[in-house]
């Protein structure tokens, strides 16, 4: 939490005046914080403390304008007066609803994150929402359990909500929702073989989805990349654009870039306005084609297959655009009994090799 001078000074007049309210300042906006009457939809029976946004910058101006409004809600409060209606809160205002208040954070978040991550993020998370409903902690927490524990998708959810939360300045306690999922964490699949892989492609009809398939498996993409691809250095596949930006990939087995003929691009003649759309087209592909494993598990395939041809660990991790310590903590996790017994094979060759009498 900032640390701001003149908020602290702020605060000091209004205990001084003994309002019992504060000045709460989260990211570049200021909030009030004070025990007032519950919200209405809340469900609480009894005062609580809480969050009123004033949608103020936290700057000199700002500052003064909470110190006044600060010392106007600890008035009310006392005179029970105070009504949530007047500060976004109550249920005859169409600013109250939850798509306007998406709407209010839109506006002040969109400058710090790029499209992709807005629509993922956020607007994913938000578009579960009841847009004409007032806002409050059930309605949030009421979306979030629809969402399977402990995966990227729970998380997601949980800290977009809790964004949003804080924003409208309501009370929003998460508990032990957000659970523990973290890439890292992420537990060791059933891999598909290489032979399974092969035997998939051949059973794919259609041409161009054929090509997708073909490329997320050679070259160990994500699935948005085949979209983003160049292939005028074949075998080397130029990733132009993406999650992580521009990258040369080579083919890991490089027989299927040959054989696959994937340097004749053949891409589906979808469209998507961001990264994530073109990742949603490919995932529906896959949930309708033969193969009964999704497109990631191409990519997991490619890094195991790295690791298993004894490609470098860190040319392997900027193959795939990540960092060397996240492609370690994930990939050394999917290393099974199988790809171990065929590195210490090769290992006791090498061995065998250089100690020959």
């Amino acid at each position: 939490m900032p640390n701001n001078p003149k908020i602290n000074q702020a605060n000091g007049r209004l205990k001084a005046a003994k309002t019992g309210v504060s000045i709460l300042q989260r990211g570049d906006r200021l909030y009030l914080r004070a025990v007032l009457p519950p919200r209405p939809g809340s469900g609480k029976l009894v005062p609580c403390q809480q969050q009123i946004a004033l949608g103020v910058h936290a700057n000199v101006t700002g500052i003064s304008l909470a110190e006044k409004e600060a010392r106007k809600v600890g008035y009310l409060r006392d005179a029970r007066k105070f009504d949530w209606g007047d500060y976004g809160g109550g249920n005859s205002k169409r600013s109250d609803t939850i798509a306007d208040w998406i709407t209010k954070f839109e506006r002040s978040k969109r400058a710090a994150v790029c499209s992709t991550t807005w629509k993922t993020d956020y607007l994913r998370p938000f578009n579960q929402l009841p847009a004409d409903e007032p806002i409050a902690p059930e309605v949030l927490l009421s979306a979030i359990a629809k969402t399977k524990p402990n995966t990227r998708q729970r998380r997601r959810f949980c800290l977009a909500f809790r964004q949003l939360a804080q924003f409208a300045g309501i009370e929003f306690d998460l508990g032990d929702l957000l659970g523990n999922y973290s890439p890292s964490k992420v537990q060791p699949r059933n891999l598909p073989t290489d032979d399974e892989i092969e035997a998939c492609f051949d059973r794919i009809e259609n041409p161009q989805w054929q090509w997708v398939y073909g490329v997320l498996a050679a070259y160990g993409l994500r699935d948005h990349e085949s979209f983003y691809l160049d292939l005028s250095k074949f075998p080397i596949a130029q990733v132009l654009e993406g999650k992580t930006g521009y990258r040369q990939c080579w083919p890991l087995r490089p027989e299927w870039a040959e054989k696959w003929d994937l340097k004749n691009i053949k891409r589906p003649p979808v469209t998507g306005d961001c990264h994530a759309d073109f990742g949603d087209r490919v995932c529906k592909f896959f949930a309708r084609s033969p193969a009964d494993f999704c497109a990631y598990d191409l990519r997991h395939a490619w890094a195991i297959r790295a690791m298993s041809f004894g490609l470098d660990v860190a040319l392997a991790a900027k193959q795939m655009g990540h960092s060397l310590t996240t492609h370690t903590q994930t990939y050394h996790l999917a290393l099974n009994e199988r790809e171990q017994q065929r590195a210490y094979d090769r290992l006791m060759l090498t061995y065998g090799d250089k100690h020959k009498p």
